[in-house]
């Protein structure tokens, strides 16, 4: 029979992060030990878990990224949610086979939608026919969305991404991760509690801004882990990457349309990237770019152009891929990875008067790469006067983002960072261990928790 756990993903704590502002944590550590977490490549959201989940690297289980090219479709495709796009098993489906009454709940973590885990929500807005998006979140079982909105109140969407992110959203997890407990009992849990994220990348990891943000995932966690000790679960608390400070966007995408390489197509005088012309462009997530190249007889030459860019600390073909475990048929042809304190845009205009318009909204899914400055607002008045315009019943854009990448001053996915920035685990195994894990190696620890 397998023990009951329970995973707390802190995204974005590290070792920097723990101290005088954080209370809980601190002891929390002191009592329980803590260990670093080497960064992997890339040190992102859906390819960190992934790996934790499975015990793979990307080069198995094909999560290179938070998105990636889609070779056949001719797209890139961002933050997609079936669970079937991880190509290895995960911890449940092994723990399923041991013990018939192993059951899961997965909370918010991403790839969130028809796996095997038994009990799971995860972020899922409706998209309604006049353009209208309408907070909400996908369960399984299905009623398990309609339970704990009548407990808790709608889902708040607009908290948990964008300019309006605060700790509410990761509340309501919390919330909605111990109301799942109560009612279903879950074995093991995985909760992802993305609070800190927001302010680390807004402000940086040394700000005075952030204070308020420490105290209150501190105050969620501490809830948390008092009411799990009261199951007598075991508990596991980590995260997938530390944010180390930034201040050099790299416009990679500008780099290869001044060269001719990548095209673009006018649609109501707006520019938008047209992929499948291309004969290069970039998919840029955080501190990692894939490249990807249609004619594989200019990769060299491409390669020789993209390391004039300031900022960029490795570019890997896809055999140098291997030695970081990465080389699978969705990577880049080739992949660049940022210094420490620089980080990829997605832009690909030249000209700020013709960026499409989903460059000034949060548009996640058709971005054609990872925007953080959508974390940020030109205007609280002119995003009163959009939101006006919604409640009144007329057509609206909320094109409230900037266009200003300087912005952004917290970054990850780079493996040149700081071990200070490197992520965390702490468990009743790190009590005995000092050295530095693997990212692969957190599958074991939660493995052990489980059965041992």
């Amino acid at each position: 029979m397998l023990h009951k756990t329970v995973v707390l993903d802190v995204v974005g704590l590290s070792s920097s992060l723990i101290g005088e502002h954080t209370p809980f944590l601190q002891a929390y550590a002191a009592e329980h030990g803590l260990q670093r977490i080497a960064p992997m490549l890339p040190a992102v959201t859906t390819s960190v878990q992934s790996t934790y989940l499975t015990g793979k690297w990307p080069k198995e289980h094909g999560i290179v990224g938070n998105g990636w090219y889609d070779r056949i479709d001719c797209e890139v495709k961002f933050w997609k949610q079936s669970n079937k796009l991880v190509l290895s098993d995960k911890i449940w489906e092994k723990a399923k086979e041991l013990d018939p009454d192993f059951t899961c709940a997965q909370l918010f973590g991403w790839y969130n939608m028809y796996s095997q885990a038994d009990y799971s929500v995860t972020p899922r807005p409706n998209y309604l026919a006049d353009g209208r998006k309408i907070p909400d979140c996908y369960s399984r079982p299905a009623e398990l969305r309609d339970y704990l909105q009548h407990r808790l109140g709608q889902f708040p969407l607009f908290q948990f991404w964008g300019p309006g992110a605060n700790i509410k959203s990761t509340q309501w997890i919390a919330d909605a991760a111990m109301l799942t407990d109560k009612r279903f009992d879950p074995t093991l849990s995985f909760i992802y509690l993305p609070h800190l994220d927001y302010g680390l990348q807004k402000y940086g990891p040394h700000a005075s801004e952030i204070r308020q943000s420490l105290m209150e995932i501190d105050r969620v966690v501490q809830q948390l882990v008092h009411y799990y000790q009261e199951q007598q679960a075991r508990i596991i608390i980590l995260s997938e990457y530390g944010i180390c400070p930034v201040n050099r966007p790299i416009h990679v995408n500008r780099l290869l349309r001044k060269e001719g390489l990548l095209q673009v197509r006018v649609e109501r005088g707006l520019e938008l990237l047209d992929p499948g012309a291309s004969a290069a462009f970039a998919v840029a997530d955080h501190q990692v770019a894939h490249i990807y190249v249609q004619d594989k007889r200019k990769i060299p030459m491409i390669q020789q152009l993209l390391a004039q860019l300031e900022g960029v600390k490795l570019i890997l073909d896809r055999d140098a891929q291997q030695a970081y475990h990465i080389q699978h048929e969705r990577s880049g042809d080739l992949l660049l990875m940022a210094d420490a304190q620089s980080w990829f845009t997605y832009y690909f205009w030249l000209d700020d008067k013709k960026a499409p318009d989903y460059a000034r909204a949060v548009d996640i899914h058709k971005k054609p790469g990872y925007d953080p400055v959508e974390l940020f607002m030109t205007s609280k008045g002119r995003a009163f006067y959009k939101l006006l315009r919604k409640k009144l019943g007329l057509r609206y854009v909320m094109d409230v983002i900037p266009l200003d990448a300087t912005l952004v001053k917290g970054s990850h996915g780079s493996l040149a960072i700081d071990p200070a920035y490197y992520p965390v685990i702490m468990s009743d195994a790190t009590k005995q261990n000092t050295g530095e894990l693997t990212a692969i190696d957190v599958y074991r620890v939660m493995w052990e928790a489980l059965s041992s």
